[in-house]
Order: C-alpha cells, then structure tokens, then sequence
C-alpha cells in the first residue's frame, strides 16, 4: 500500500510539474506592453547596496531602538 501511495504522490507532482509548464508562456515576456518602458539596469554596487547593505542597515536600526527604548524591568538593573 505504501508503494502506492507513492507511485500516486509522484504522478501528481510530475503532473502538476507538466501543467505548470505548459501553461506558462515565456514567449510572452519579449513582447512588450504598451506604455512598457524599463530604465536602465542596475550597477553592482546600486544592487548590492540595494539588496544587501539597506536591510541589514535597516535591522541594525530597528534592534538597536528596540534595545535602547526597551522599558522591561530587568534583573540588576536599578529603577529610575
């Protein structure tokens, strides 16, 4: 019964794979759409600036004021 299951497993995911495929078109993207205007691209440094340096920039931000105005009465440390 095991076996079954999962020959019928694989049938599914290989089928749902083919349709996938199928259904989409990359034909489609070289066309363009009207009023479709892409600037230029990206350099190395803009992408990895972008991508990389502003959201560990921006988690720095965050934890380091959620740090500092934290309120929570900790152990050891005197009330004000």
């Amino acid at each position: 019964m095991d076996k079954k299951n999962a020959l019928r497993t694989g049938a599914v995911a290989a089928g749902t794979t083919l349709m996938m495929l199928l259904m989409s078109s990359p034909a489609l993207a070289l066309t363009r759409d009207d009023g479709d205007h892409p600037g230029t691209g990206l350099s190395v440094a803009e992408t990895l600036g972008l991508f990389v340096v502003a959201p560990i920039a921006l988690f720095v931000l965050i934890a380091g004021l959620v740090m500092v105005l934290d309120k929570s009465d900790r152990p050891g440390r005197k009330q004000a």
